[in-house]
């Protein structure tokens, strides 16, 4: 997430490092010198996905557009997440504007990003009833490039989009893959990797405890050829992971070729 002065900008969940400290509250405020998101992007209704959102309001970052799976409707979410364990500062700020988001935005995100554009996917209530399932994939485009955040779907989920004929299109091409629920056995389905083959994976993870580097070698089975390479280490990558490689930047420009550079230097 980054944008000159004037331009606007977007961010795919208000999730925050707590081991680091850095959440994007600060990131918008204090290094971007904003006061408004342009557009926010939840893929799942869950705290790990949502936990500055609350904090943004705090800072008194204004929030332009929401997009989101726009069902179940609040009162139902309320209800599953009330079942899953409970409702969070966070949790009862993105059902309030879950309920009070609801009308087309003067500027769709695909006219305002400079050529930057994206497409979403969702399954629908009441065939699945849990948030993972309910979590909305995004492709975000520029050029030929294209990255897939599929928040915490799972197989099944997976499975029900591969009915969805555009979404099965849209995968065609897919540059890099946001491994879902971060890498977790139950957010791998094999069957995707029959319409793409990613050029390399990223695991948003954590310490070993989350159960999430034993589908490091699946990922790079269906990744494309000897990986990609990044520009402080000196192999050449197939799955980067946050756990190893800290931050983790993509550069792209309009021709779809891009850089990655990390802080740290991973494996």
């Amino acid at each position: 997430m980054a944008a000159p002065t004037g331009e606007r900008i977007a961010m795919v969940d208000s999730g925050h490092n707590s081991s680091t400290g850095w959440r994007p509250s600060t990131y918008i405020q204090n290094t971007l010198g904003r006061k408004l998101l342009d557009f926010l992007f939840v893929t799942n209704a869950d705290q790990d996905h949502l936990s500055d959102l609350d904090g943004l309001w705090d800072a008194g970052v204004e929030l332009g557009v929401l997009i989101r799976n726009p069902g179940p409707s609040p009162e139902i979410l309320r209800k599953i997440k009330v079942q899953q364990g409970g409702l969070t500062n966070d949790i009862e700020r993105f059902l309030a504007i879950h309920k009070s988001f609801n009308v087309p935005p003067d500027l769709p995100f695909n006219s305002a990003m400079g050529g930057v554009t994206c497409s979403t996917f969702h399954n629908s209530y009441p065939d699945f009833k849990e948030t993972n399932n309910l979590s909305m994939a995004v492709f975000i485009k520029y050029g030929p490039f294209k990255i897939l955040f599929p928040g915490d779907l799972e197989a099944a989920g997976w499975r029900r989009l591969l009915n969805v004929p555009s979404f099965v299109q849209e995968l065609a091409g897919t540059t890099v893959l946001v491994a879902s629920h971060h890498g977790r056995l139950n957010g791998f389905a094999s069957e995707v990797f029959d319409y793409f083959a990613p050029q390399c994976v990223v695991i948003s993870d954590k310490p070993i405890i989350h159960a999430t580097q034993e589908m490091v070698p699946d990922y790079r089975s269906v990744t494309q050829g000897g990986g990609i390479a990044v520009l402080n280490q000196t192999s050449r990558r197939q799955v980067l992971t946050t756990r190893t490689d800290g931050d983790i930047i993509f550069k792209v420009n309009a021709d779809g070729v891009y850089t990655i550079e990390t802080t740290r230097n991973g494996r």
